[in-house]
């Protein structure tokens, strides 16, 4: 028997669900580490996993160095440790190198969590991407300004998504994002040109370095400027259509972005944009499933359940042969105005009556709850129609019926 351990930080509704898709695996022991109380796990999980443990932190190596030999010991060598956050990725990587178990390896995973090292990478590798420097003082920042000019962009090199960013277009954003972050040599920051285009995302699952299958979706609008215009609502679109031309055209990039950071198994994350002349320019690639609804809208499209698709993928490496049949989309719904809670929520009876058919999930923000800080909203609705036209056309009367009210 494999013995797979997940590593789920903590016990929410979306993480039970990659717990129980790994106990459901044939031929799989499975055991979890996790920093939540084991009292959390339903009855029928804690009967079925092989055996639960409890560190203080998930995200230090030394503990999950710890719980791996504890495992080791107390069932049998692990054979496979996964996790899906994007910050697990460097302590899963530094546990399977000190515990000698498969999978991703540290210098690895540090190509694609360090966004300074993923860019020399890929340019390296002469993959388009944007300029860039690894920012450790302002003067640092002031030097590449009078390189390449305005604007820029400014973010941890760690960074998750879109949060932490600040685009620089005059001395005022300089210093206001200079302050809010300040970079020194133990906490750098990554300064990038600011490029422009259609941003987009390509999923890709790879076995043993070679892509088996891919699928791409557009953003509505992009993550960084939605998190600037507070009035912006903010959507994902997974067409119906396999093959669009400019996904077809990416793909060769994404391929040779992927096996210049080291892709072995596993379904990545790549965010990249389409500029006004043809040309493909790549952002960032996170080595996880990806977040903002496209795993639900995935499974949708497809008719598989792509939680536990991953799970195979990460223990057997195994992939099955997929066809889309649909099309998906999720608008997430964000707060207007300067309260820190939710006062009230608009629209809703007139948007249901509009395209609640086309609804198959949602979460609806509950008056008081709080402001989210993130570019996903306090709620959120995925669409699921036959054509690409039709989810585009929900998406848009969704955004336009339903406001939430801050307060």
């Amino acid at each position: 028997m494999l013995h797979a351990v997940l590593v789920a930080p903590l016990f929410q509704a979306n993480t039970l669900r990659y717990v129980r898709a790994l106990c459901d695996i044939p031929g799989v022991t499975p055991s979890v580490i996790t920093q939540d109380s084991v009292d959390r796990l339903p009855d029928d999980l804690q009967r079925n996993l092989a055996r639960c443990v409890r560190v203080g932190n998930c995200m230090d190596t030394p503990q999950l160095i710890k719980a791996c030999k504890q495992l080791a010991t107390d069932i049998g060598p692990v054979d496979r440790l996964i996790g899906a956050l994007e910050q697990l990725q460097v302590p899963l990587a530094e546990a399977r190198d000190a515990c000698d178990i498969y999978g991703m390896r540290t210098q690895t995973a540090i190509n694609f969590r360090d966004k300074d090292r993923m860019k020399t990478v890929l340019r390296e590798a002469g993959v388009p991407c944007a300029r860039h420097r690894l920012i450790e003082s302002d003067t640092d920042a002031l030097d590449f300004i009078q390189t390449i000019g305005l604007p820029i962009i400014l973010k941890p090199t760690d960074g998750l998504g879109s949060r932490g960013t600040f685009r620089i277009r005059n001395d005022d954003d300089l210093k206001a994002a200079l302050k809010a972050l300040r970079p020194s040599l133990e906490r750098p920051l990554q300064a990038e040109e600011f490029v422009t285009g259609k941003e987009n995302t390509f999923e890709t699952v790879t076995i043993d370095g070679v892509p088996q299958w891919h699928s791409g979706t557009h953003y509505l609008p992009g993550p960084l400027e939605v998190l600037e215009n507070p009035w912006m609502q903010y959507c994902v679109l997974l067409p119906r259509e396999e093959n669009l031309p400019e996904f077809t055209a990416f793909t060769d990039t994404n391929t040779r972005a992927l096996t210049a950071l080291g892709m072995q198994t596993g379904l990545s994350h790549m965010e990249w944009f389409l500029r006004e002349d043809g040309s493909a320019c790549v952002s960032e690639v996170g080595a996880r499933p990806p977040g903002v609804h496209i795993m639900p809208m995935m499974s949708y499209v497809n008719d598989a359940d792509f939680v536990r698709l991953w799970l195979r993928l990460m223990t057997l490496g195994q992939w099955p042969k997929l066809q889309r049949h649909c099309a998906a989309g999720v608008a997430c719904l964000r707060g207007q105005g300067r309260g820190g809670r939710v006062k009230a929520v608009h629209g809703l009876q007139q948007a249901q009556e509009e395209v609640g058919r086309y609804v198959v999930d949602r979460a609806i923000p509950r008056v008081g709850q709080p402001k989210a800080d993130g570019y996903e909203g306090e709620g959120f609705a995925i669409v699921v129609a036959e054509d690409t036209a039709t989810v585009k056309q929900a998406l848009k009367r969704l955004v336009s019926l339903v406001r939430i009210e801050l307060g």
